[in-house]
């Protein structure tokens, strides 16, 4: 689903405007966004819970060669669904 679609969808089920739904969901992102770069998870209701975690240094082989490297560690965006809908998504 696009953008616009989503924006069109949560307008007409609210009753706010398109320009209102546009403005509500850029704060939002701006909100989520600060939080987790702030190290905050975000837990959305019935939905999930959006999280940075660090990914840890581990050493990999190349499969042709057999050098061996090191992959640095680094942050990950990570979403964990509710188990509510996990289990809708068992039924699909």
């Amino acid at each position: 689903m696009l953008t616009k679609e989503f924006l069109g969808l949560v307008a007409d089920k609210s009753g706010l405007s398109k320009k209102e739904t546009e403005q509500l969901m850029t704060t939002m992102n701006a909100i989520i966004r600060e939080s987790l770069m702030d190290g905050k998870s975000i837990q959305l209701q019935g939905l999930g819970t959006l999280e940075i975690k660090e990914r840890p240094a581990r050493a990999i082989v190349h499969p042709r060669t057999g050098e061996r490297n090191i992959v640095p560690s680094k942050n990950q965006l990570v979403f964990k669904p509710a188990g509510t809908i996990k289990d809708e998504f068992k039924k699909l």
